[in-house]
């Protein structure tokens, strides 16, 4: 299950090709540094997403 407090990398590191649903969503920042030390909820928080709807759609692509 993929929750608001984990870093993208935690996330990229359960399946590369839910990289797609970052991009979609706008962020282009998964290769970059802070991609390892930022929470998805605070990516969200930069770039003015909602946090939910992304954990959402990660949830969804890892079937939980």
């Amino acid at each position: 299950m993929i929750t608001k407090d984990m870093t993208i990398r935690q996330v990229l590191e359960k399946d590369i090709n839910c990289a797609e649903i970052f991009l979609n969503a706008g962020m282009h920042c998964i290769g970059c540094p802070s991609a390892s030390a930022e929470t998805i909820e605070e990516a969200c928080t930069v770039h003015g997403l909602d946090a939910d709807v992304l954990v959402g759609q990660l949830n969804e692509f890892f079937g939980a």
